[in-house]
């Protein structure tokens, strides 16, 4: 565990039963499974919300936004596959726990966050342990295209459409994950980029999530 003392045993027991719900819902990757498990999503709550942090669901946070619930995070880093090592691009950082997550499960994260607030309030939580872990606050729409290309990229607000330069920044052999449509609700869609560069699009469904805005905010 990555964050192993500030847990409590408590907690720990609401997470076995979180995983025990949310397993039935449909998350079967082990490896998801075990990270949730371990990851002390207590953490990255609002204070008004603590008590609630191993409820399956979505929570504000500050600047109008939410932390996922535990069957969306389990549900998208089900679809990236994660391998320990993967490089993976993630955009949208908020509270932080996505993130928690892809660390857990030995990935290399390169995480996004468009509104100061959120980035300093995540940077402070990481800060001072040895993370593979690499924060920017800069507009997501851009991603990182100096650290490109990355094996996977998540994106945890939803956009219009999929950004095209986020696609480009993606290896051959990679795996998008993005929740696609407007404010009626968007699709959950795996964009797998195949070795001539074109894209294999496969729909998992209706989620909500916040939109993707470009540019940053202080």
């Amino acid at each position: 565990m990555i964050f192993n003392t500030l847990d409590s045993p408590d907690f720990a027991k609401q997470r076995k039963e979180l995983v025990k719900s949310i397993e039935k819902r449909g998350i079967s990757d082990k490896k998801v499974l075990d990270a949730i498990r371990k990851t002390p999503r207590h953490i990255f709550m609002d204070k008004y919300f603590v008590d609630k942090s191993y409820q399956d669901h979505a929570f504000p946070i500050n600047c109008g936004q939410s932390i996922s619930q535990p069957f969306t995070v389990g549900f998208q880093t089900q679809l990236l596959s994660v391998l320990p090592g993967d490089k993976i691009l993630e955009v949208g950082t908020g509270s932080g726990y996505q993130t928690a997550i892809l660390l857990e499960m030995g990935a290399k994260v390169y995480t996004i966050e468009r509104q100061y607030e959120l980035y300093l309030q995540a940077k402070s939580l990481f800060e001072g342990n040895k993370f593979n872990l690499k924060m920017f606050f800069t507009d997501g729409y851009k991603g990182l295209p100096e650290y490109s290309p990355f094996d996977s990229i998540l994106l945890t607000a939803a956009a219009p459409t999929v950004p095209q330069e986020l696609i480009n920044q993606l290896k051959c052999g990679g795996r998008m994950v993005a929740p696609i449509g407007g404010k009626q609700g968007q699709r959950m869609m795996l964009i797998e980029k195949l070795d001539n560069g074109s894209c294999k699009y496969t729909d998992y469904g209706a989620f909500m999530f916040v939109p993707m805005v470009s540019g940053t905010k202080k």
